[in-house]
């Protein structure tokens, strides 16, 4: 989980046979990759053998074409591993069209290595486990804090109403924007008591829980496993008048496990893949990930610990390394919106964002305090190929969320809870704005938080705004919103900018400039083709207008 993204103290130890050899036997679960898809029964013409009407939708929304990789693994293959003798098959990756299996059997094994469509078997989980369950995997920080009175907002947020004011979750519920007609696949370590809480009636009442799919131990039982995705789960469709109040009350979930809390292995990364797909099959929307992977726990080499050889290193860090981070990105092609926790290492001897955070297509939120100051565990970015990371930041210290424990509520910190925070109202936002695609959707969530001209490695953009996000793709969303007829260079702007007025003659047009509150802030009439623009502004996003009779044109102006 977010809080595993530890540095762990590395005990170098010299044999005289490989590591690898010694370790060999340890193993019980396997990654198997196959060569290709040939003879599959599946196609690419006819999807609606393998995806869901809803899915299918989403791609032709975005105009995403169906492709290879989202056949499924050809059932042959699959059958050929299964039959061999004590071999259990556990997950299927189309993306990779690779399979996950078990066994303790040398003699299996080596009988797959040689199977001709077979070109790779890589060892994803040993026997050894930790002592224990986290009762609370997150950077935990207890804390008392005042109940707000009720008031005329949509919601009466009791003490939750800060953690959802602070990036404009209010004024998006104040607008009628709560989550409908979106889904929400949260995958996490389990959902304990989400099927009894008081703090989940409404989704349960409204059916707004679709399904269920424990991918670790392949059943649907999720409700009797790990408190962490309970608490993720609240902070968006939890509702307690006066108490609690999630950011998206009102969407669907998928209640995924991916993630073992007792144990740190790469097959964790696997597992998340496999629920990611699942999640696409199904039609889910978006995808909330409180959850990161650096360091895996050790292993037992005559008798001695040693460090894992499946540890990523921060060079790993790249976005095209770790299998999860791959996967979020092929999630995001299929027009999914990944939203992920950065990680809760800050300070640590690691410090840096883990897997997936450092997907590029991936939302990596950071952790602020009640007074949007960075948190001290919020791991830092940038990625190692110097990307902005994390993308933008939300409350994860001291956040409101469910005690899964007395029903209540806690204060709790990490940037667990900043991002199914900040997931909520994506769904929010694109529910108001269902045409944008998942990358407008992201750019705009950018553009908009608190320092998009002067990202750093602590909250990268800053602290998002959805309401002003709602506003810009207002502006984007207009039919005659052409910036191929009004070019404004430079843009950001500081003190100038000039205007180019192109295909339309401008001589005599009038120039309006609106705030995102809708007040005209300048205007002038056009003397020339391409103007110098001397506005005094103060910093913030505006819209530019020209009138040609009739038609108007309008284009995004920012000035910092």
């Amino acid at each position: 989980m977010a809080n595993k993204i530890t540095f762990k103290c590395i005990v170098v130890i010299v044999f005289l046979v490989s590591l690898s050899d010694l370790a060999f036997s340890q193993y019980t679960k396997y990654w198997i990759q196959f060569s290709d898809k040939n003879n599959t029964p599946y196609t690419l013409w006819n999807p609606s053998e393998y995806l869901s009407a809803r899915a299918i939708q989403r791609r032709l929304n975005q105009n995403i074409k169906i492709a290879a990789n989202d056949l499924p693994v050809t059932p042959g293959y699959i059958n050929s591993v299964k039959n061999v003798p004590n071999v259990t098959i556990i997950n299927r990756s189309k993306w990779f069209n690779a399979i996950t299996i078990q066994t303790a059997d040398t003699n299996a094994i080596n009988t797959i290595k040689n199977f001709p469509f077979v070109v790779n078997t890589k060892g994803v989980q040993r026997y050894h486990r930790k002592s224990g369950i986290e009762a609370n995997p997150t950077a935990i920080q207890p804390s008392s804090r005042k109940t707000e009175s009720a008031n005329q907002n949509a919601y009466n947020y009791g003490p939750s109403l800060n953690q959802i004011d602070m990036i404009g979750g209010v004024c998006l519920h104040n607008q009628g924007f709560h989550g409908e007609g979106m889904q929400i696949a949260v995958l996490d370590a389990g959902f304990y008591k989400v099927d009894s809480l008081p703090v989940f009636d409404s989704l349960r009442i409204n059916k707004q829980i679709l399904g269920t799919w424990d991918f670790v131990d392949n059943d649907s039982t999720v409700y009797n496993e790990h408190t962490h995705g309970t608490m993720v789960l609240s902070t968006m469709g939890g509702n307690v008048p006066g108490v609690i109040v999630g950011t998206a009350p009102k969407a669907k979930y998928w209640l995924l496990r991916t993630e073992a809390g007792a144990t740190e292995f790469v097959i964790e990364e696997d597992n998340w893949v496999s629920g990611a797909e699942f999640a696409d099959s199904v039609g889910a929307d978006i995808l909330s990930t409180s959850l990161g992977y650096t360091t895996f726990d050790s292993i037992l080499v005559n008798g001695v610990h040693v460090v894992n050889p499946d540890d990523h290193s921060y060079a790993d860090m790249n976005g095209n390394t770790c299998r999860i981070s791959i996967g979020t990105d092929i999630a995001v092609s299929k027009g999914m919106f990944a939203v992920c926790s950065a990680g809760n290492s800050g300070g640590s001897p690691w410090n840096f964002i883990g897997a997936p955070a450092d997907a590029d297509s991936v939302l990596a939120v950071g952790s602020v305090d009640s007074l949007k100051q960075y948190s001290w565990f919020s791991s830092n970015g940038p990625t190692v190929d110097n990307r902005v990371k994390p993308n933008v930041a939300a409350q994860g210290q001291d956040a409101v969320v469910a005690d899964p424990y007395t029903g209540g509520i806690a204060h709790l910190s990490g940037t667990s809870f900043a991002c199914p925070i900040t997931a909520g109202l994506v769904a929010c936002l694109w529910q108001a704005h269902p045409a944008s695609t998942n990358m407008q959707v992201l750019h705009v969530i950018q553009q908009t938080a608190s320092q998009f001209l002067h990202p750093d490695t602590l909250k990268g953009y800053g602290i998002s705004d959805f309401c002003t996000a709602k506003t810009v793709l207002s502006v984007n969303d207009d039919p005659l919103f052409d910036e191929n007829v009004l070019v404004v260079y430079p843009n950001p702007f500081n003190e100038s900018a000039t205007l180019s007025v192109q295909g339309i003659k401008a001589n005599g047009l009038s120039l309006s400039v609106f705030d995102l509150l809708g007040n005209l802030v300048h205007e002038q009439i056009l003397n020339a083709q391409s103007i110098l623009l001397n506005l005094k502004l103060s910093k913030g996003i505006y819209v530019l207008q020209v009138k040609d009779g009739a038609r108007s044109y309008s284009a995004k102006l920012v000035k910092y």
